[in-house]
């Protein structure tokens, strides 16, 4: 089915009944802040065409070497079989029933904020790309405070608006794949040599992964170390959001355009591509799998603070060059935290709250959008 009727069918969709979104910065905000992902798909398999795809990016979005980057639908690879995730172990499954009877999951208390000054009030929530199903409820998916500060937002502000997510894939496709194998000539030999390694057991992703330029590479190996832990894009933050905002109000913006968000990634030098792709390769697949689930858990608690002093530390310790990578973290994340400030406060007005979701590791630090709210004079209370 061609890609536009394939995209007009799913938007049909998406407006007769329930939304499934989610995106990402590299590990926990990645990207976990860029495009949003749709469908549904496993832990262990990336379906073909853009809804697969898509979910992919969320997935990527949550690793902590790239936390904060815009998450952007990568082009459909083959699913890593489980014999080639070295040190692999599924999460144990969660249990059903106790002896006094069924578990009554409580939700996840999520980075929320409540940002007021005056009468213009901003709520703002933490979101991560991929998550648990006990996460979500089904009862109640949101604590009440969240649900409530939804039900009474006219605007739900996302990273990228719905309509710009469904034709984002082709940007991607455009700008991250080439037309011959040019990423082995595009990188160092010895840092071609370990990616070439990580992906021995999957001669298919290898090879398409050729095509790739480096910035796109390095969302492909996040993507897949992401879904070997164990966690799942439909139960992203914002697919969950959506799918509760829609039944009673509708009308979900952008932050920022998808012009915008590309960026984020054109714009990386070849040496920053290089850095990027080195940052994914430090560590092991299982060690980058236990970030992913550190990352869950610290998201669940909901401090954004602590969030952020966990990136920036592990930051430290996955930079192959410090300055570089400092560039980096400026062109993904700090300038998107002071776009996402500017378009609130345009959004924002008094008596109308605005309800905004964005990766959680845009929030906290003395760059991230809670202290650039207060710069901007708002009183900012933990939700």
């Amino acid at each position: 089915m061609p890609d536009g009727v394939a995209a007009r069918r799913f938007t049909r969709r998406l407006r007769d009944g329930g939304r499934n979104a989610a995106f990402a910065r590299r590990w926990a905000a990645r990207a976990l802040t860029g495009a949003a992902l749709f469908g549904v798909c496993s832990v262990f398999h990336l379906s073909a065409g853009p809804v697969g795809v898509a979910h992919a990016a969320g997935a990527a979005a949550n690793a902590p070497s790239q936390a904060g980057r815009p998450a952007m639908p990568v082009p459909n690879l083959p699913a890593p079989p489980r014999a080639t995730l070295p040190g692999f172990n599924p999460p144990p499954a969660a249990p059903g029933t106790t002896a006094s009877g069924p578990v009554q999951t409580q939700p996840a208390r999520m980075p929320f904020y409540v940002a007021t000054r005056g009468t213009t009030t901003i709520y703002v929530l933490g979101t991560l790309h991929v998550g648990d199903p006990a996460d979500y409820p089904p009862k109640q998916p949101f604590r009440a405070p969240i649900l409530g500060a939804l039900a009474a937002s006219p605007t739900l502000a996302l990273e990228l608006s719905p309509d710009e997510l469904l034709v984002s894939q082709d940007d991607v496709s455009r700008y991250g794949v080439c037309r011959r194998d040019c990423l082995p000539g595009l990188l160092p030999d010895p840092l071609w040599r370990k990616l070439a390694y990580r992906l021995r057991g999957n001669p298919a992703a290898l090879d398409e992964i050729k095509k790739m330029r480096p910035w796109l590479a390095s969302l492909v190996v996040e993507t897949y170390d992401s879904l070997s832990a164990g966690l799942q894009t439909e139960y992203g933050t914002e697919a969950q959001l959506q799918n509760v905002y829609i039944r009673t109000r509708g009308k979900i913006v952008g932050l920022e355009t998808l012009s915008q968000q590309m960026r984020a990634f054109t714009g990386l030098s070849l040496a920053q591509q290089r850095e990027m792709l080195a940052q994914d390769l430090v560590q092991t697949p299982a060690e980058n799998v236990d970030d992913v689930r550190t990352l869950h858990r610290l998201w669940r608690v909901g401090d954004a603070d602590a969030i952020a002093a966990w990136q920036a530390a592990k930051s430290e310790t996955l930079a192959r060059d410090k300055r570089i990578s400092d560039q980096i973290d400026n062109k993904i994340v700090y300038e998107r935290n002071r776009r996402f400030v500017s378009r609130m406060l345009l959004i924002a007005a008094p008596n109308k709250p605005v309800f905004v979701a964005i990766g959680a590791l845009h929030l906290g630090g003395r760059k991230g959008v809670l202290q650039l709210l207060r710069q901007h004079g708002f009183v900012v209370d933990a939700g």
